[in-house]
């Protein structure tokens, strides 16, 4: 079975968060209608290669095309429709960089499978969020089925209500005309027949009493629903989108939260109905102390409050504003780019479709202050809402938004108390519900988290920086001023955010080593266990890290950029130590067997950089350790690491040329490791070459990396051993006993040296 198929088989929430990762860039619709081709493409490798991915470019457009005709023949004429669509923004987007669409579906479907693994693996342990979010998502879904009950309850009731009242107006118009007509009764019939209707007048006037209560006790229930929706689950939804804003777990409850609230609404609107039909009763019937009579308002009154309430808090950001060209960098924005924003309207009935128009306003509520920055927000800043045809939510997306800088004598960034990136600002929306049948008008607003301004695309890090840092400490979506004295955060905190930064680009985060090494640099060697230990903003973004040129947050961002672009296979299957201490790194390699290396992050670099390090041993049989310099994106961009790593070469004794690098640690070795990495020899020509090597009258080259090592720091003239034939060495002889050998084979040859040089010189 196809891994589309076996998605769509999955709970709803495993389907919310399939359904992030498609958006206008890359529309669920191609997945769905291309699912077999684009599953059996390795997207991964064509990520890597310019030419192979706009080969599978037009293959895309091709299959989009196959597509379209077969819809022509069953004249789908929408269907048809989209696919021209999709097809015109595809090219829009990708015709001059393919391998940004290779990357954005290899990505997808890495995540689609890593969705599927965590469903199975949800369904073999037998819970599927953690066990408190699940038995409280249980609870809520109680309390909804208890309402929903109660209100078909309460209408079942109004309608009993209405034949008991219907039957008590026909007996007592019937006991009149025969009092009238004098039709033969007896007085004692006739007396009868009035204890029957006065009963039926009392079993009346008690049914209307637990009507009006049931009714108020429903109201109570949907007063404590929502009560637990608005105070609780919405906040808390809220904050799980801030945190998957920033790498965290996918925020896949908008739905469910989506669903509660429309149950809550529409149970709302049936008291209402009921409420009118009460007055339908009232106004044929009533009499002194008659509770509808005196209940009715107070009860009408509450409803619409009610309802008024679940109105104004259902508006939400959705999907917070991000720019296309930067999905995994939300909330930064620059001037003059085009950014995406998506509301959602947590009540979905279907008399609000195309009924609320909601209006783009940015820095609404920030008072004046010099030196702040303001700014315009140009392109359709209003969006009426409608219903979504893939799931039904009524929702806005503004796609074509951009922001402005307002020249104004004053408004210069250099005065205000903030630099640029820690400046933040606020994007909100508004609208106004208009309920005709009540005459109620409902005020509807919704914020997004705090958006920082850039001008230049080199200032993304340091405001990429300041979102993590908000979000990581902070709920409250109005504090602008935070950054006037930001908060301190724990380890423990930022060691996950971290994490996070590695795990929403790549399938690897951090694991507790790599992370007890970055401890080490922001808090010292003594404070990395404590998870309690505080580090300033200060000290996160601006200050040195270890009395190097650039702050810590730069070289952590540097890294993942090389991560990216050049290592992110290696780094996804765990060839990559990547961040381990100088100290530690000797460590781990001093009992492996000569030519054992890890590759690891320098510290040195700002622009990220790997380098490698090896194991040897001199003819003292101590250990060597050699690391090269690192590489930079340049040199990467010219030549593969598993390239580097295959050839590189160390120029020795005799300037004989050999590759010192024979395992990867532990003991893994080379080619296993990186065989699958190396250019397999169809791959030697690029497919859009024009000339023959072989008819060019060139000898075909090969980039290499070679070091220049003095003789008396490797090993030498000993022959490599695998690490089990090291193993066993060093279990049979130790290396006091080596280091003897080699000193006596030492003081052998310099006495050959002293016996040869008295040999006469034949020339």
């Amino acid at each position: 079975m196809s891994q589309w198929c076996q998605l769509q088989m999955l709970d709803c929430k495993y389907l919310e968060q399939v359904d992030q990762l498609y958006d206008d860039m890359f529309p669920m619709d191609i997945r769905q209608y291309l699912s077999r081709w684009i599953e059996s493409i390795d997207w991964e490798t064509v990520a890597l290669q310019d030419s192979l991915a706009r080969v599978r470019f037009h293959d895309l457009l091709a299959q989009l095309d196959d597509q379209h005709s077969r819809f022509a023949l069953e004249n789908k004429f929408l269907l048809q429709h989209n696919i021209r669509k999709i097809k015109r923004n595809l090219q829009d987007r990708f015709q001059e960089d393919p391998v940004h669409m290779a990357m954005i579906i290899s990505r997808n479907l890495k995540e689609e499978q890593r969705i599927l693994d965590t469903a199975k693996s949800t369904e073999q342990e037998g819970v599927g969020l953690s066990s408190t979010m699940l038995v409280e998502k249980q609870k809520l879904d109680a309390k909804v089925k208890e309402l929903k009950d109660s209100v078909q309850m309460a209408d079942q009731s109004i309608k009993n209500l209405e034949d008991q009242q219907d039957e008590y107006d026909f007996k007592i118009n019937t006991l009149k005309n025969r009092e009238n007509e004098m039709n033969g009764m007896t007085p004692k019939e006739l007396e009868q027949e009035k204890l029957t209707v006065n009963r039926m007048c009392l079993e009346l006037k008690a049914k209307r009493q637990d009507v009006v209560l049931q009714l108020t006790d429903l109201l109570n229930i949907i007063h404590a629903l929502l009560t637990d929706l608005i105070s609780e689950e919405l906040p808390e939804w809220k904050q799980r989108q801030q945190i998957a804003c920033i790498g965290g777990p996918p925020n896949a409850c908008v739905d469910q939260l989506q669903n509660w609230f429309t149950a809550v609404a529409e149970s709302l609107q049936q008291v209402r109905q009921h409420l009118k039909k009460l007055q339908e009763l009232e106004q044929k019937l009533t009499y002194e102390s008659d509770p509808i009579t005196q209940k009715k308002a107070i009860l009408e009154a509450r409803a619409l409050e009610l309802l008024k309430n679940i109105l104004s808090n259902s508006l939400v950001v959705e999907r917070q504003p991000c720019m296309p060209t930067h999905p995994h960098r939300p909330m930064v924005l620059k001037t003059g780019v085009q950014f995406t924003v998506k509301l959602r309207f947590l009540v979905k009935l279907q008399e609000f479709n195309y009924q609320i128009k909601v209006k783009a306003v940015f820095d609404k509520d920030v008072t004046e202050k010099k030196g702040f920055r303001k700014f315009n927000i140009l392109g359709t800043n209003t969006k009426v809402m409608n219903m979504e045809e893939s799931n039904g939510s009524l929702a806005a997306e503004f796609r074509h938004l951009q922001l402005k800088e307002q020249k104004v004598a004053g408004n210069r960034t250099n005065e205000g108390p903030l630099i640029v990136t820690e400046e933040l600002h606020s994007l909100s929306f508004e609208s106004e519900l208009h309920l005709n049948q009540s005459g109620l008008n409902v005020k509807l607003e919704a914020i997004s988290l705090p958006v920082i301004v850039i001008s230049n695309v080199c200032q993304l890090p340091s405001a990429w920086a300041s979102i993590l840092w908000y979000n990581m400490l902070t709920t409250e979506p109005k504090n602008l001023k935070f950054f006037l004295n930001p908060p301190q955060a724990m380890w423990s905190q930022l060691s996950q955010v971290l994490s996070w930064q590695f795990s929403s680009i790549t399938n690897r985060g951090l694991n507790q080593e790599q992370l007890n090494m970055l401890a080490d640099k922001l808090l010292g060697a003594r404070a990395q266990r404590n998870p309690e230990g505080l580090i300033p903003w200060t000290k996160f973004c601006k200050q040195s890290a270890n009395e190097k040129a650039f702050p810590f947050w730069l070289w952590i961002e540097g890294i993942l950029d090389v991560i990216k672009r050049h290592l992110l296979s290696l780094w996804n299957d765990g060839s990559i130590m990547g961040f381990i201490s100088k100290e530690r790194e000797k460590a781990v390699l001093s009992d492996k067997c000569p030519g054992t290396f890890l590759l690891r992050f320098s510290e040195s670099s700002k622009e990220g950089a790997i380098t490698f390090t090896w194991i040897d041993h001199d003819i003292h049989y101590k250990p060597a350790f050699h690391s090269v310099e690192p590489y930079t994106k340049k040199e990467l961009s010219a030549v593969s690491l598993p390239d580097i790593i295959r050839t590189y070469k160390v120029m020795a004794a005799e300037n004989i040329p050999e590759n010192p690098l024979r395992f990867l640690y532990p003991n893994i070795p080379k080619d296993k490791a990186f065989g699958k990495y190396y250019p397999k020899p169809s791959e030697a020509l690029e497919p859009m070459d024009v000339e023959n090597p072989e008819n060019s009258g060139y000898i075909k080259t090969e980039l290499i990396s070679v070091s220049e090592v003095h003789p008396s720091k490797l090993h030498d003239n000993m022959m490599p051993m695998s690490p089990d034939d090291y193993r066993a060495l060093t279990q049979m002889v130790n290396s006091e006993d080596m280091a003897a050998v080699a000193n006596n084979v030492i003081q052998g040859f310099e006495a050959f040296d002293v016996q040869m040089n008295e040999f006469p010189n034949p020339n």
